[in-house]
């Protein structure tokens, strides 16, 4: 059996907590986040933006995030 947890650097990448992806929304559109667990983001389809999560911690400032292009 393989072990499909994402990794950073050579070591499992963190987790986010469901309850709070449960509280953040988008600080543009006020609306949800879907969690990217291989790329580590919280991405919001209605700004089109992914927000990185570094060392377990969501960076919510638009200037950090990256612009969707799909």
């Amino acid at each position: 059996m393989t072990d499909d947890t994402p990794t950073v650097s050579g070591s499992p990448a963190p987790r986010l907590d469901p309850k709070l992806l449960e509280i953040l929304v988008c600080p543009l559109t006020k609306g949800r986040l879907d969690y990217d667990s291989d790329r580590q983001e919280l991405v919001s389809r209605g700004a089109r933006l992914a927000y990185p999560i570094r060392d377990g911690i969501p960076i919510m400032l638009p200037e950090e995030a990256r612009a969707l292009t799909e």
